[in-house]
Parts: structure tokens; sequence; C-alpha cells
């Protein structure tokens, strides 16, 4: 199974952008999301922006992934 994680575009370079992943910051290659902005939400797997997701999905899905990390830590 394969798994994507939500990301905010902080910077964008032509090929890559860097997104901010819960917390951490990380490069992501954006060539199947060349129209990305700053500011933009998307989803990432295997070092790739794979696509532009809007902010109230972002903000749903990171919950989910904080409470998955909450229970992990418990």
């Amino acid at each position: 199974m394969c798994v994507g994680v939500p990301a905010k575009v902080l910077e964008k370079q032509e090929y890559s952008a860097v997104v901010d992943v819960m917390g951490s910051r990380m490069t992501v290659g954006i060539i199947f999301v060349p129209e990305v902005e700053i500011d933009d939400f998307v989803v990432v797997h295997a070092g790739q922006a794979m696509s532009i997701i809007d902010e109230k999905f972002a903000k749903e899905s990171m919950d989910e992934w904080r409470k998955l990390a909450d229970v992990r830590d418990a």
C-alpha cells in the first residue's frame, strides 16, 4: 500500500520545492505539479509532490496523521 502525506509548499525552485510536513522541512520533486505555488498544499509520496490539494483536506489529513503519531508515542 502506498501512503502520501500532506505538505505545505514553503519555497519553490524550477524542479523542486521545500515543503513542511507536520513541522519537518524537506525538499521534494515537483515534476508532477509544475504549477504549484508557495503556500499551496500537496500530497507527497516517495520524495515527489504528487498532486495539489485544498487546505481543508490537508488540515483534516494532518489531524489524522497526528492522531496516529500520538497513539504510536503513547
